[in-house]
């Protein structure tokens, strides 16, 4: 098959390797339909040392099941399923809690994981647990939106949970990529009354806004906090959801997060140290919490959504791309020429 491999820094290829098989009875082969390029996957693009590589690269996928392992029951030949970024069992005392990424079975695909979904086709392990059939077809007109459930809506959809967003809310979302876009639809989902975006790229803050934000940023750093403060009669908000990574995003999220508040960080963090003693975080009694998201606890809550119209995330997807194009999508999303790069098979 063919497959997308980083070898190092900047040096991403479409190659030939080897097609998946079933290697233990709880696996599954599935062939990929759709796939995309993940903001986290610019994290190694910009920073994998030659001696890490090569590693294959893609977390997030849709395809048809083409091989199921002896124990894997519930899964047919031909279906069409959603991948979780993070396989899991779906069993276990992680996975009961919605905690699937703690899943002592479990792992993930891509870069660090077992195998890559920019690709052909990819080993699904935990299968039965793991993949979650969809009832459309391979032509379906829904499936940009349904690959979000993959990761970035159930990543956007995490940070809001975990903030406690609730009715009436006021909450900033720091973030103006795929996942920052799709915390603003997911805290408006939850009742949301006011979303303050902060982001400075005006075709994706308008975006947010169609997606619920009330109000844009573009003012970075103590600039863009003093902004927000005066916009929320000096408080900040209870809710700050993080989806960057980053230490400036970190700073800001310190920065407008009101007494009592909680900041939920879901973007991967590029950053060891951050501020948490009693002048930041322990003083005013603010929550840090997030993490990597447990996909597959939401996808069964956000699909009948994205079936009946009533939310459209798939409109993060601004550019589509051919399997061997992968390296292009790549480089478009690094130079921001496009959000999110989804590659169709």
């Amino acid at each position: 098959m063919r497959a997308t491999i980083l070898h190092e820094a900047g040096d991403v290829r479409v190659e030939d390797a080897p097609d998946p098989v079933i290697e233990q009875p709880t696996d599954a082969v599935v062939r990929t339909v759709r796939s995309c390029v993940c903001g986290s996957d610019l994290h190694p693009f910009h920073s994998l040392p030659a001696a890490d590589g090569p590693t294959p690269m893609g977390h997030e996928f849709i395809g048809v099941v083409e091989e199921l392992g002896s124990e894997v029951t519930g899964l047919n030949r031909g279906d069409l399923v959603v991948s979780p970024f993070a396989f899991a069992d779906n069993t276990c005392e992680y996975c009961r809690e919605g905690l699937h990424t703690s899943c002592p079975k479990g792992g993930w695909y891509g870069a660090g994981g077992i195998g890559g979904a920019q690709a052909e086709a990819v080993r699904v392990p935990q299968a039965q647990g793991t993949l979650v059939k969809l009832p459309t077809g391979v032509d379906s007109a829904l499936l940009p939106s349904l690959l979000t459930l993959a990761d970035v809506y159930g990543t956007g959809y995490h940070a809001a949970k975990q903030a406690r967003v609730r009715e009436g809310d006021t909450v900033t979302v720091i973030g103006d990529g795929a996942v920052g876009l799709l915390a603003v639809l997911s805290a408006k989902q939850l009742g949301a009354e006011r979303i303050i975006l902060m982001g400075r790229h005006k075709d994706r803050t308008d975006l947010g806004r169609f997606f619920g934000a009330t109000d844009v940023i573009a003012e970075r750093g103590e600039e863009g906090i003093a902004k927000l403060r005066d916009l929320t009669g000096g408080h900040g908000t209870r809710a700050v959801l993080e989806a960057v990574g980053h230490m400036p995003a970190y700073e800001m999220a310190v920065g407008v997060v009101r007494p009592g508040g909680v900041i939920s960080r879901v973007g991967v963090p590029q950053y060891e140290d951050a501020p948490v003693g009693f002048g930041s975080l322990f003083g005013p009694n603010i929550t840090l919490t997030g993490g990597p998201a447990p996909v597959r606890a939401y996808i069964d809550e956000l699909l009948p959504a994205v079936l009946d119209g009533a939310v459209d995330p798939g409109r993060v997807f601004d550019r589509t791309v051919s399997l061997e194009e992968v390296p292009d999508g790549y480089r478009a999303m690094d130079r921001r020429e496009a959000l999110k790069v989804m590659i169709a098979f």
